[in-house]
């Protein structure tokens, strides 16, 4: 049921969908799970073969016979790849160094890093309280401020809450950041016409306002260099489909979240420049356009149809 226990099959749909080429993001949907629930499941479920449903149940049980109390004062790290415990926890204590150096409190950079650094980007407040060693009430306040910033999300399993960092959290903090800039070119622009630009106080102001303007010019433009790829995927996946597709089929077929389909079309439509995913076939005295399906993959074709 949802919020509770997978089932075995919970595990045998995950299965068959994943092999389907569906996204955790539709399969969660279908389940009625949270999406990190879904990759969760994956990750460290997943064998060399990929994820198997009796596989992953069998791990599942063995992983919870054995399980044991961990020391508080133990901090706790993933380590189902081999990796080097300490290396980890030395890499993770370094990243958020780096994090606190371009200004976040220090408490936030480490409950940053710490999610950025777990294999499927999901904690606890307990969890990460606990990997910490610092008490939950610290754990909320760097939570409010990361959520503020549109760097991690909240999710409920069951009664749990939970805290993500997932796939999206670039494209949700680069949206916060262009909306922040937009708000310091009003604020300086309102300055400047208060002041007087003729003054070194309304100067100034009108200075802060070009300058976060250009900011926001700069980030624009990388918005296309970024999304540029994708634009020219979905617009591959369009001309193969051979028919209209909504935001949500499009979204399953290609497997992304739909707010990176919605950011490809925009710069798709906005930017035509970047739409060259297709060629010309002249067959008896005719011009056929056709897509270059090699940008997609095989179970991107699949699903297409």
């Amino acid at each position: 049921m949802p919020g509770g226990r997978l089932t075995q099959e919970d595990r045998r749909l995950i299965a068959s969908w994943l092999k389907d080429g569906l996204g955790y993001a539709e399969i969660a949907r279908r389940l009625g799970r949270p999406t990190s629930t879904i990759s969760r499941e994956v990750s460290r479920n997943s064998g060399r073969s990929g994820y198997r449903a009796e596989e992953a149940s069998r791990v599942t049980g063995e992983r919870a016979r054995r399980r044991k109390p961990l020391p508080r004062a133990v901090p706790v790290v993933q380590n189902g790849y081999g990796r080097d415990p300490a290396a980890v926890r030395l890499f993770e204590t370094e990243f958020a160094e780096m994090i606190v150096a371009t200004g976040l409190p220090r408490m936030t950079a480490r409950v940053l890093a710490c999610l950025a650094v777990s294999d499927d980007g999901v904690l606890s407040a307990a969890e990460l309280a606990r990997r910490l060693q610092v008490s939950p009430a610290s754990i909320s306040n760097a939570v409010a401020y990361l959520e503020a910033q549109a760097m991690l999300k909240r999710e409920r399993d069951g009664r749990r809450e939970q805290y993500v960092i997932d796939e999206e959290m670039p494209q949700r903090v680069w949206a916060e950041s262009v909306r922040a800039n937009r708000e310091w070119v009003k604020i300086a622009r309102q300055g400047a016409e208060v002041l007087g630009t003729s003054t070194p106080a309304g100067a100034r102001m009108d200075d802060l306002s070009r300058f976060h303007a250009r900011i926001n010019e700069i980030m624009l433009d990388d918005r296309v260099a970024v999304f540029a790829a994708d634009a020219v995927t979905v617009l591959a996946a369009l001309l193969h489909a051979g028919r209209p597709l909504a935001l949500e089929s499009l979204s399953a077929a290609l497997g992304w979240p739909p707010e990176q389909v919605a950011a490809a079309v925009r710069v798709a439509v906005e930017h035509p420049h970047v739409a060259g995913p297709v060629t010309v076939v002249v067959e008896d005295g005719t011009y056929r356009a056709v897509a270059l399906t090699e940008r997609l993959t095989a179970a991107q074709l699949a699903a297409l149809g």
